[in-house]
């Protein structure tokens, strides 16, 4: 198996942009919503992060065809 790296690192970047994003937009609003996060139960965090996986996962699809 080839891994591309160049691909990899592109997406590794990417992720760290949007992963920013909400800091920077919005730096008063997220600790409260952390706060708010914080305070979830672990199913609600678990469904909330499957749901991010799959929308990921069918982007890729889509994209890369």
């Amino acid at each position: 198996m080839q891994i591309n790296w160049e691909l990899f690192f592109s997406a590794l970047g990417l992720a760290f942009v949007f992963e920013g994003l909400p800091y920077f937009l919005w730096a008063e609003k997220m600790p409260s919503y952390l706060s708010f996060l914080a305070k979830q139960p672990p199913q609600s965090l678990r469904k909330m992060g499957l749901i991010s996986i799959l929308i990921g996962l069918l982007i890729v699809y889509l994209t890369r065809g």
